[in-house]
């Protein structure tokens, strides 16, 4: 899948009940994240903090998918785990892909050879309200993702929805961005006064800007 491309849809079981991936979203932001497999060590990490950080990615209108290639009664047993383990109840649903049609329709596996099945991967896609992709990162199977840093981005991109601005190398929410060079001068000055012009095409807002208030822009 290409950046800015629509998102191949699918229907699927889930701990939730079958859900059909693009009326799930509804016109939601969303993540959706693989897991190589149900009981795994990484994974139940993952899935603690995904279900612990819900108030985070609700705050921002995101819709929290997670999918393992395992059966729903796998993935409901390993649910009661990551609550022991992690202290929070799974809040959203998992696609069961026992097939791995899904991991294959969205290239979620390892290269492979002829004496073994490939290995699922862990991914991340972020998905606008378009159902349109915003960002993919794969990891390897061993290594665990940094949910602050996909909440990050997550900000970064609704802020450029929202407001027009990119964001500078190692930003955090609450530092100033940067004005996208598609916004005129007298557009600039009308809605960031005081900006800092750098360069013609470097200019920084005056002050921090924070993502915190997207989710009432979105009703609104």
């Amino acid at each position: 899948m290409l950046l800015g491309s629509e998102v191949p849809n699918f229907t699927c079981a889930s701990t939730e009940g079958e859900i059909n991936f693009h009326e799930y979203i509804d016109g939601s932001w969303a993540i959706l994240a693989s897991h190589p497999r149900a009981f795994t060590p990484v994974c139940t990490t993952e899935l603690g903090f995904m279900a612990a950080a819900k108030g985070e990615f609700d705050k921002r209108g995101v819709k929290v998918m997670a999918i393992s290639a395992d059966t729903v009664e796998e993935n409901l047993e390993w649910s009661k785990d990551i609550k022991e383990v992690e202290g929070t109840e799974v809040n959203f649903p998992i696609f069961c892909d026992a097939d791995r049609s899904v991991c294959e329709l969205y290239n979620m596996l390892e290269a492979g050879d002829d004496t073994a099945m490939p290995a699922t991967v862990r991914s991340v896609f972020v998905i606008g309200p378009d159902k349109k992709l915003k960002l993919s990162i794969t990891y390897p199977p061993s290594t665990g993702r940094n949910f602050d840093e996909i909440l990050r981005v997550v900000d970064s991109l609704q802020l450029t929805a929202n407001k027009s601005l990119a964001t500078p190398v190692n930003w955090v929410d609450g530092e100033k961005a940067v004005i996208l060079p598609s916004v005129s001068k007298e557009d600039a000055d009308a809605k960031f006064p005081g900006y800092q012009a750098v360069k013609p095409y470097l200019r920084y807002t005056a002050e921090g800007v924070t993502n915190h208030s997207v989710e009432e822009e979105l009703v609104a």
